[in-house]
């Protein structure tokens, strides 16, 4: 090969080993996680389910982006939410339906990639089965959970 051929690939061949080390670079704005990186915590709202926040705060003001790890075999009843939500099915199985009553009759099963949206102030129920499951949730806080029937919300 001749010197200006060789010379020719010093750029390129620093520009492709330059690629990774740019891509590392996440700016401190930006947030990431790998699946990995997740920090899951006790729900502070039902007991057996575990939360991964990953933006905002759902207590306050301003958007929210978490994940909720919901076990095997699984039943929240009937409740809703003050805020619109967005829902996506990251793992598993999750069986939503909709009313002021548990009715399993009514569960619409999910599978993993799916998503849906959610209404403010409508009553839902939701259910896992054998598999678990876990949803990222979107919407702007605060959040809380109304329970159609205040004898269901969770003790503490």
């Amino acid at each position: 090969m001749r010197l200006v051929q060789k010379m020719a690939l010093v750029p390129a061949t620093l520009m492709v080993c330059a690629i990774p080390a740019m891509a590392s670079d996440v700016p401190r704005e930006a947030v990431k996680f790998t699946p990995v990186e997740l920090k899951w915590k006790p729900s502070p709202r039902v007991p057996g389910l575990e939360v991964a926040n990953m933006i905002g705060d759902s207590s306050k003001p301003g958007p929210y982006v978490y994940r909720v790890k919901f076990p095997p075999n699984f039943k929240l009843e009937a409740h809703s939410h003050p805020e619109d939500r967005t829902y996506d099915i990251i793992s598993g199985t999750w069986y939503i339906g909709w009313g002021k009553k548990f009715d399993e009759s009514k569960l619409v099963a999910l599978p993993a990639s799916s998503f849906y949206t959610e209404p403010a102030k409508i009553p839902h129920f939701v259910a896992t089965r054998g598999d678990g499951a876990v949803v990222q949730i979107r919407g702007m806080g605060p959040t809380a959970q109304l329970w159609v029937d205040p004898a269901h919300a969770p003790k503490k």
